[in-house]
């Protein structure tokens, strides 16, 4: 991901670092500090740091974010005279002279300041793996003993590794580029100009260009430019999507004084960078700006942590291991051979075959060729991978972060009910519903496609033919209401009470507010509506909310035939003296396949988290109606009231965490992933869910998500459906799978070669092969195991998450590593004492006849480690593992038999020899499947 710079006023208290620097100020943000920044707790907090290894766990707020929340909330608590002297402005604005000043203190009003490693810093991350640099440090010295053949292999396998990876990293590096498309706009502002009389103008400025203190001027449409303290608003109705995710409005009004008890997203006066005004306008006082305001701090995080990944650490560590094995072994080798040869060339050559031969040399290639198998099968399921490592991560998946919203929902509304005032199901209330959405016509949303679907395919017959539409009054996001003015037609007038009507549809309390009358529920009169009714309603609302139904209010109103409503600026007034009807319960239901997907996952050991900014009681619901326990349930204002401790075992219990701020689904995240010990995946499509994309070891989004979201996932789906991520687990936990097979048995099989080799150095007076021979041995083993991607897995395997153990590897190799030395050793044995080979004369029929055991040995051991079931009996290789087997013991055997085998100093053996061979590998074979039977016995598990 991109490199971020951490913005300095956050990361010191010199007050060098505030270009608006005041003691008011500064006092607001620290004076909570000041208490408690004894020596002690900075010695305690040091040492914290030092003990958590510099792992963000996320049970509490970072420094910079604890500094923010004490700003705004001072602003939000203050009015409006002493929040000007805060940020040292006036009434009249700041000056051209001050605001340039400013800005060149500021710097360039961005929401993050970043920059982007160059490409040779990612190619040296790249090429700086230990594997790697043991590859290239072998094949210079190859090129230096004339072992040039041996060197140009080295150095593809090492070529090919770097590439995969350069371009992977370089391509993510950029991701955060997108985070600049939200302030791209030009901006209102008040500024004064003169210097004996100072005169307001109002001028339009690049966004780059605010700097806290400017007021700013706003209307519908318009992004806020910073975080901004209202000074005056009319009807302001903000979209804070770009930071919750949640489609709602929200109202903001200056003429309040907020508590420290409001949630910050909550809080009315504040406005923040990268929100939109939907409707209304005002003036406000930009607070921040730049890599100061809440969306820069929310996304400051990205990219410089990358998510806890087991798997490399792991592959690092035994890196480490075989290269302190290697130079130990190594060292006694050529030690050792030089007193029986006297040629240091020699002997220097032979040290670096065995040194070749301990390497994995194929990890790069069988790593990235598993991946791309994944990566090309999960296409084929509509998965887009962007990151190949994913597809390993998401075998170790073990929990499934996501939203509701078209996760498990279908994104669209269905009508539950239409009840009246007293909550009886009455007809006529979805009637004049029905006929309010009919005849809209300036914007339909889905809440009028569901009204409409609910009455068609019920079988209602409203007749809306005998209707004829007068007029319309608009619904806005002032009065959140629609209204509709129509008439019977003339053949139909005089049967009916109703001739001329008004219906009005939108938000209950809108629809309560212009009402005069309610239907009696015993007589069916029209009475007057009471404080007392509206309370009944209002608790029966309430309670519909619990079950997580949305609701929305319908009311009429006679109108005279004479009366023609002209468009004018009161339709309040218009809009009065109305008759409630009642009321139309809506849900968003859930998917057909998401209960049978989340059961799947279950199955596989996959557990569901649903983090939401929706309300508690709709995410109860939905996640009742598909199986999700709610036994549970938290919510983001209740997160934050909790201490680190109680934090994390909240999140660690909860199913269900509903109205979270996009900081708080990244603290999740980071919870579970570190104090949890957990792989996360994370599914998201909003701005507001990058943080946690960005965090978790596992980020999907969707084809239709917004660009930040998808830049900043590991796996696009291409489809919003669970269903497509089972299969994506399937993939992961056997690319996982054969990339533990080949890294165990490499590891066995390489160490125990040079172990055996070690023991036959010791007891022969020469090499028990010689370099070429071994380096040959070494290339068709490497050779054969490129089939192994193409490995099946047991059933039992891929039932659960496949992480990596640290302390798994080393005591797999201390069980399985002596059996293969063993049967080395056995058959040095009987060379030495059948075939009488212990001597420099028979060194050509002891280096035939060891080439071939090796190398037959390495090969069996593909089928021995790769399942713990009884190999070639229970449980069969695939084709291409078999074929591959098949193959290369096949070139092993023939090749003393040619003329090749000549040239590199074999001779011709004898068929006994090859009895012999059969039954040390069915012993061989027999004391592994033993080995391996005690070892499931004590651990529990194979690979």
């Amino acid at each position: 991901m991109g490199w971020f710079k951490i913005p300095s006023i956050f990361t010191s208290y010199n007050h060098t670092h505030l270009p608006y620097y005041n003691p008011a100020r500064q006092n607001l943000v620290n004076k909570s500090e000041t208490q408690k920044d004894g020596a002690a707790n900075k010695v305690f907090r040091f040492l914290r740091r030092l003990m958590s290894g510099g792992k963000i766990d996320g049970g509490s707020r970072t420094e910079a974010e604890e500094k923010l929340y004490a700003w705004i909330y001072a602003l939000a608590q203050s009015d409006k005279d002493m929040v000007f002297e805060y940020v040292r402005s006036t009434e009249r604005g700041l000056s051209f002279a001050e605001a340039e000043r400013r800005l060149k203190e500021n710097g360039p009003n961005v929401p993050i300041d970043y920059s982007f490693p160059s490409w040779w810093h990612i190619l040296w991350n790249a090429f700086f793996h230990p594997f790697n640099i043991i590859l290239i440090v072998l094949s210079v010295i190859s090129y230096f003993t004339s072992d040039s053949p041996n060197g140009c292999i080295m150095l593809v396998l090492v070529f090919i590794s770097v590439s995969l990876r350069f371009y992977q990293e370089y391509g993510s590096s950029k991701a955060a580029m997108k985070l600049s498309e939200f302030v791209r706009c030009p901006v209102k502002v008040q500024r004064c100009a003169g210097r004996v009389y100072q005169t307001e103008l109002v001028v339009q400025i690049d966004q780059r260009d605010v700097v806290p203190g400017d007021i700013v001027i706003f209307e519908p449409g318009d992004l806020f430019p910073g975080d901004v303290r209202l000074l005056s608003s009319k009807q302001l109705v903000v979209s804070q999507s770009s930071l919750t995710g949640e489609s709602w409005t929200t109202e903001k009004t200056a003429d309040i004084r907020e508590d420290q008890s409001t949630p910050l997203l909550d809080l009315k006066n504040i406005c923040f960078m990268g929100t939109n005004v939907v409707s209304g306008g005002g003036t406000g006082l930009v607070v921040s700006t730049g890599s100061k305001t809440y969306m820069s701090t929310m996304f400051s995080n990205i990219g410089k942590k990358e998510p806890p990944n087991d798997f490399e650490d792991g592959v690092r560590r035994i890196s480490y291991v075989l290269v302190a094995v290697m130079l130990v072994a190594v060292t006694v080798i050529v030690v050792i051979d030089y007193t029986t040869s006297h040629d240091l060339t020699v002997s220097i050559l032979f040290g670096i075959s065995v040194a070749s031969a301990l390497t994995p040399q194929m990890l790069p290639l069988i790593v990235n060729t598993s991946l791309a198998k994944g990566a090309l099968a999960m296409a084929k399921d509509r998965c887009i991978i962007k990151s190949l490592s994913a597809i390993r991560d998401m075998g170790s998946m073990d929990i499934l972060c996501f939203d509701k919203t078209g996760t498990l929902t279908m994104n669209r509304a269905i009508v539950v009910n239409h009840l009246d005032s007293w909550g009886l199901s009455k007809e006529k209330v979805l009637q004049f519903a029905f006929l309010n959405s009919y005849f809209k016509t300036d914007q339909k949303y889905p809440l009028d496609d569901a009204v409409l679907a609910h009455v068609y395919t019920n079988g209602y017959r409203f007749q809306p033919s005998k209707w004829q539409k007068i007029d319309e009054i608009p619904f806005d996001f002032i009065r959140r209401r629609v209204s509709i003015i129509m008439e019977r037609k003339a053949e139909d007038k005089s049967r009916h009470v109703f001739d001329r009507v008004m219906v009005t549809k939108g938000a209950l309390e809108e629809i309560m507010k212009i009402c005069s009358s309610i239907e009696d529920v015993d007589s069916s009169t029209n009475i007057t509506f009471t404080s007392e009714h509206y309370q009944r309603i209002l608790n029966m609302v309430e309670e519909i909310s619990n079950e997580g139904l949305g609701v929305i209010g319908v009311a009429i109103k006679s109108l005279d035939t004479e009366t023609n409503y002209q468009r004018k600026d009161d339709d309040e007034t218009f809009e009065s003296d109305m008759l409630f009807l009642g009321l139309i319960t809506f849900f968003d239901p859930p998917k057909d396949t998401a209960k049978q997907a989340l059961w799947r996952l279950a199955e596989k050991g996959v557990k569901a988290k649903v983090l939401t900014g929706d309300s508690l009681s709709l995410a109860i619901r939905v996640c009742k109606e598909v199986g999700i326990r709610t036994t549970h349930v938290v919510t983001g204002p209740e997160l934050e009231l909790l201490n680190q401790e109680s934090f994390h075992e909240t999140v660690k219990r909860a199913t269900v965490l509903a109205r979270l701020t996009p900081t708080q689904k990244l603290r999740v995240v980071q919870s579970l992933q570190t104090v949890g010990n957990h792989i996360v995946g994370f599914l998201g499509d909003g701005v507001n869910d990058s943080l946690a994309l960005d965090a978790a070891n596992v980020g999907i989004s969707v084809d239709s998500a917004a660009s930040v979201a998808k830049d900043f996932a590991d796996i696009i789906l291409l489809e919003k459906d669970l269903n497509v991520l089972i299969a994506g687990v399937e993939h992961g936990r056997l690319t996982f799978g054969n990339t533990m097979k080949y890294i165990k048995m490499s590891v066995i099989a390489n160490l125990g070669s040079v172990l055996s080799i070690l023991i036959a150095t010791v007891c022969l007076k020469y090499e028990p092969l010689t370099p070429r021979q071994l380096l040959t041995q070494n290339f068709l083993y490497s050779v054969g195991q490129i089939a192994i991607p193409w490995d099946k897995m047991e059933e039992d395997a891929v039932k659960v998450p496949q992480k990596w153990s640290q302390k798994g590897l080393p005591m797999f190799i201390l069980w399985n590593g002596p059996v293969c030395t063993l049967f080395d050793v056995s058959a040095l044995l009987f060379l030495w004492f059948y075939y009488k080979a212990n001597g420099l004369d028979d060194s050509m029929f002891f280096h035939s006849a060891w080439f071939i055991e090796g190398l037959l040995m390495q090969t069996l051991i593909i089928h021995l480690i790769r399942t713990e079931k009884i190999p070639f009996i229970q449980d069969l290789a695939s084709w291409p593992v078999l074929c591959s087997t098949v193959l290369i013991s096949a070139i092993g055997i023939a090749i003393p038999f040619t003329p090749m085998g000549e040239v590199m100093g074999f001779v011709e053996l004898p068929l006994s020899y090859f009895g012999f061979l059969l039954v040390l590998f069915l012993g061989y074979l027999f004391v592994g499947q033993v080995v391996k039977r005690l070892y499931i016995m004590v651990y529990k598990r194979w690979l």
